[in-house]
């Protein structure tokens, strides 16, 4: 079992956002008792005695090239209604903590740096920050910006893969939580089978594909015939701004449409339609329209709203991977780990539907419990 006294780090890419920003906040608060870790499936029953590291034992840092420290960020927060009132004040030193281990990221505006250099200065950052806080290891998790899909003739990585290459680099497993390619890209396949090390991916799953997950395999148990699935997202903040490139939305919407094709055997009429509203901030409204078809032809409508905050639906999911991988890692654990499909939009393998995936996630948190 996990050394109670051994500490892990989790690296946050995209250190200075939202869901990383939630993320420590939520932990502390949590750890302090502060308030109940709602949305954490990993501090469930289920899960006791499976070894993974304590929240208290997690040590955070990053990359980010944004500058506005955490504690600024927190209060920006509250003031949208992400964070309750008070907390930012409640865990101003845990906030300030990580703050002090952000790092810049990269590449930016003129920086002449080639790839391999920004990797190795990655992988440094990586080696400095367990070599001082003395961590049996760091998982690394990608939570920034959802950047486009690279073309096939890019003579240079994507930010995300340079990130992922300095994981790989520093020995640390990798979390992409992102749409953005990681370690999927022919270029690093030799490095990740090489490493012998667990990670897991793609695209976290929070909210409308969360629903669609659920939904889809309710239509196939029924013998209903889906004729089309139809869906809109109205957000703001970071990523609302960023989803307005249609070439990022694609990215993004390639993970909603396979949870559908991947159960329903067909991918039905119908797309995703992302809005950027920046009123809205870290708010999201998803809506879905589905169009189905039963006993003798009869046409129905199923529809559904989705209002929720995109960080607080993704933080607790990102601590979760943290302890899960972490754990992987010491047990031994290599590879994709498609037992964490329950987390992703496009996972690692595995099944589809949401109930199958959670079966997957309790079998694993048993064959962690029984690893030395």
């Amino acid at each position: 079992m996990t050394n109670e006294k051994a500490r892990t780090g989790v690296w946050f890419v995209g250190a200075r956002g939202s869901v990383a920003t939630t993320a420590v906040a939520g932990c502390a608060a949590v750890t302090a008792g502060l308030h109940p870790p709602n949305g954490m499936v990993t501090e469930t029953p289920p899960f006791a005695g499976s070894g993974l590291p304590a929240l208290s034992s997690l040590v955070f840092g990053g990359h980010d090239t944004a500058h506005c420290p955490l504690p600024k960020r927190a209060e920006t927060l509250t003031a949208a209604g992400v964070l309750p009132h008070g907390l930012a004040a409640a865990v101003r030193g845990e906030l300030t903590a990580a703050d002090q281990e952000i790092r810049p990221g990269g590449p930016q505006q003129g920086d002449t740096r080639t790839d391999e250099e920004l990797i190795d200065a990655f992988a440094a950052d990586l080696a400095d920050f367990r070599q001082r806080h003395a961590l049996a290891r760091i998982v690394v998790v990608n939570v920034s910006t959802t950047e486009p899909l690279p073309e096939p003739d890019a003579e240079r990585l994507p930010p995300s893969s340079l990130y992922a290459a300095a994981a790989l680099r520093a020995d640390c497993p990798f979390v992409n939580f992102t749409p953005s390619t990681g370690l999927r890209t022919p270029a690093l396949t030799d490095a990740v089978t090489a490493s012998g090390l667990p990670h897991a991916g793609r695209d976290g799953k929070t909210g409308q594909t969360l629903l669609r997950s659920v939904l889809a395999p309710m239509f196939v148990q029924r013998a209903l015939s889906v004729r089309a699935w139809s869906g809109t997202n109205l957000l703001g903040g970071g990523d609302g701004a960023a989803l307005a490139d249609p070439a990022a939305a694609a990215a993004k919407n390639a993970g909603k449409e396979r949870v559908l094709t991947d159960t329903l055997g067909h991918t039905p009429q119908g797309e995703v339609h992302i809005d950027d509203v920046p009123a809205l901030g870290d708010w999201k409204t998803a809506w879905d329209h589905i169009a189905f078809e039963g006993f003798l032809g009869s046409r129905m409508i199923l529809q559904t709203i989705w209002q929720g905050c995109d960080s607080a639906l993704a933080a607790p999911l990102v601590l979760d991977l943290a302890r899960l991988v972490a754990r992987a890692h010491e047990a031994g654990v290599s590879g994709p780990l498609p037992e964490l499909g329950f987390y992703f939009k496009d996972p690692d393998g595995g099944p589809a539907a949401l109930s199958e995936q959670f079966t997957a996630l309790l079998s694993f948190a048993d064959r962690l419990r029984e690893a030395k």
